[in-house]
């Protein structure tokens, strides 16, 4: 099969997105799920090792407090001093765009700056070095996402009030999660691992989980960045998308209870899909309306498909979207013909091709 030629449009916004990605500096983010795991030493160290590789680095921010280890490389670093804003330290981004290096190193990505600030949040600082084509490393705990700190705060305990929206780290060009042996973790107060009912290891293991599929999801976003750049449609993920397959026979309930189950284990998005059928019966519309209010209970995405072969329309939105796994059902009765031709789900799994297949039986 030929491949579809793209309108002046399409090409025109790819040109487009490919110059903007270019002149954009490029930002890498050290992720953490804890504190006191070293993100800002390895932010640092990375700095320290680009400019002994002859790249220009200096460091914009830097959080107070820090230890001998990071202390000691940021001694082999140039550091813009901060200002000071009515009392209170924040960074100078007029400074570092002035001096226009090939890299900036900034720490405490969550802070916010005082009353009056032309910025309100750091990281919305950094977006205007990137935009200037100044590359940024930084470093940010999962408890400062502000998707996450509500679940955070659950199993440590700890409230945090200035925070970084989700889609900012959906624009990173590289996401590194820094680990560290749970008994160095576990000796670590700050985050409230030894608080609580739950067991400290399980606690961390949550929070590890999540940095994890954080960090999966970003590199998600990365592959449709890059896609959408290169004018490819994209056909694969990098993190899980389940869609269940819905009709109006169907027993959709214990589909989409499975399916909000590991939507959340997998912290991804949930869809129903349904192929519009033509002149349903009193009964059927009534059945469907109820699997679509299961679907609406469970806080699942829901997409009213059209087209005239049901297997070819949902695989071509499963493709088109990513999908990795379909949950579909399935009755015994076999009609004659399918004999000879095979079953919908036949055709479906011999289609299907790298996309995981659920068949729950009616």
């Amino acid at each position: 099969m030929s491949a579809r030629r793209r309108s002046p449009e399409e090409l025109l916004e790819q040109a487009q997105a490919e110059e903007a990605f270019e002149k954009r500096g490029r930002l890498k983010v050290f992720l953490g799920y804890v504190s006191g795991v070293g993100k800002s030493f390895r932010m640092l160290d990375e700095g320290r090792r680009r400019k002994e590789r002859g790249q220009d680095v200096v460091v914009g921010a830097i959080q107070q407090g820090s230890s001998h280890d990071v202390d000691a490389v940021l001694a082999k670093l140039e550091v813009i001093p901060l200002q000071n804003v009515a009392g209170v330290p924040v960074m100078d981004v007029q400074a570092i765009l002035k001096r226009h290096p090939g890299v900036c190193l900034v720490d405490a990505l969550a802070y916010d700056n005082p009353p009056g600030s032309p910025l309100r949040s750091r990281w919305q600082e950094v977006e205007q070095i990137l935009n200037e084509g100044i590359s940024v490393i930084t470093a940010i705990n999962i408890q400062y996402i502000d998707e996450l700190r509500e679940r955070v705060s659950q199993l440590t305990g700890k409230v945090v009030t200035q925070t970084v929206p989700r889609s900012f780290l959906y624009s990173a060009d590289e996401i590194v999660v820094v680990d560290a042996p749970p008994d160095t973790i576990l000796r670590v107060p700050d985050d409230g691992l030894g608080t609580g009912r739950a067991n400290p290891q399980q606690k961390l293991s949550e929070l590890r989980e999540m940095a994890l599929l954080l960090a999966a999801d970003v590199v998600d976003k990365q592959l449709e960045a890059y896609l959408h750049r290169s004018g490819v449609s994209q056909s694969f993920s990098a993190q899980e998308r389940i869609m269940i397959c819905i009709t109006p026979r169907a027993n959709a309930r214990p589909m989409i209870e499975s399916g909000r189950r590991n939507a959340d284990r997998f912290h991804c998005e949930l869809t129903v899909a349904y192929v519009r059928q033509a002149e349903l019966s009193r009964d059927d519309q009534a059945a469907l309306e109820r699997n679509l209010d299961f679907a609406r209970a469970a806080n699942a995405r829901i997409e009213i498909l059209d087209g005239e072969d049901p297997i070819a329309t949902i695989l071509s939105y499963a493709r088109e979207h990513g999908i990795t796994q379909i949950f579909v059902g399935h009755g015994a009765q076999e009609k004659w013909w399918e004999r000879f031709t095979g079953t919908p789900l036949e055709r479906l799994i011999r289609d299907a091709n790298d996309i995981d297949l659920r068949v729950f039986p009616h």
